[in-house]
């Protein structure tokens, strides 16, 4: 593989920073588009960051003029994605097919909606019932189509809620505020087995399948450790902190109220099925294919809390 190859991210949110970080350490370079175009001190050095609007294709194919793969790590606000999500994908979508690059996604587990607590595995039905599974749905058969018409090469990698250094989502509520002595909150019931991704591992993923051309035309799953209760995940924090944890677990009837103050809370609810019984994600296909495991949970959880600090 020739040094000078160029992978191009959208989006310096936690997954796009991560997967910089892999391809870093891969010996690639990497160059990140994001809306401000300014480069934070949590961005490697050797990354080139650029002001990009996602929405704009002819930028979109400027910017990833030369470009090996690009990686879609970017998003819109949680309660715009059925307004906003699908047409920023598809100005990345054909910008890459205009160059020929390989099109690597970034997603989520939502399309296939609630499974019932039968552990969910790549290849199973997409059956969506909630607003935001069903534009995911949508956006991830877009590319697997766009992959089988030859527009583009691609592969989808996908994690379950993730938790980790950068994140703004699961660590901002369920991590950082047990640094400074407050409640933590939880979703849902408590004490069902939940599979937790560590962000690191999902940017990890992306570099793998963007430098595999095995990977492509497939959907992969993070590696990520055996399934725990948010219980669970409670005590291993208390281990790493040295001390109790104070805990407040939100049900249907208080995300609702707190919807009405926020957006974010709001479009929440519809997902509340993910915690309300077991969620379990089987990421045994990439972990064979790859040779690696996911992060082990205590690990994870140091990582975090020192990065909180």
């Amino acid at each position: 593989m020739s040094q000078n190859e160029l992978h191009v991210i959208f989006g310096t949110g936690a997954l796009g920073k991560w997967t910089a970080r892999e391809l870093v350490r891969l010996g690639k370079p990497v160059r990140m588009i994001s809306h401000s175009g300014k480069a934070d001190s949590r961005i490697p050095v050797e990354v080139e960051v650029v002001r990009g609007d996602a929405y704009d294709v002819n930028k979109n194919i400027e910017l990833t003029k030369g470009a090996t793969a690009v990686y879609q790590c970017a998003q819109p606000q949680y309660h715009e994605w059925a307004e906003k999500f699908p047409p920023m994908q598809k100005a990345i979508l054909d910008a890459v097919s205009a160059n020929g690059a390989k099109f690597i996604v970034g997603d989520n587990l939502y399309m296939y909606g609630d499974t019932n607590g039968q552990p969910i595995r790549e290849d199973m039905p997409y059956q969506p019932h909630t607003k935001k599974g069903k534009v995911r749905a949508e956006m991830a058969k877009a590319v697997m189509e766009a992959h089988r018409s030859g527009k583009v090469r691609a592969a989808i990698g996908r994690a379950s809620n993730f938790f980790g250094p950068d994140d703004t989502a699961v660590t901002d509520y369920a991590i950082r505020p047990a640094l400074a002595g407050k409640s933590i909150n939880l979703l849902g019931r408590t004490d069902q087995p939940h599979t937790f991704s560590y962000v690191a591992d999902f940017g990890k993923l992306l570099a793998t399948l963007g430098t595999h051309e095995e990977a492509l035309g497939q959907t992969w799953f993070t590696p990520s450790p055996a399934p725990i209760t948010q219980i669970e995940f409670v005590r291993i924090m208390e281990e790493v902190l040295g001390r109790k944890v104070k805990f407040m677990a939100a049900g249907k009837m208080m995300m609702s109220f707190l919807g009405l103050f926020i957006p974010a809370m709001r479009e929440s609810v519809e997902m509340l099925y993910e915690w309300d019984k077991p969620f379990i994600m089987d990421s045994s296909k990439a972990e064979k294919a790859f040779g690696w495991q996911g992060t082990p949970l205590k690990d994870a959880m140091r990582a975090t809390v020192e990065w909180c600090k």
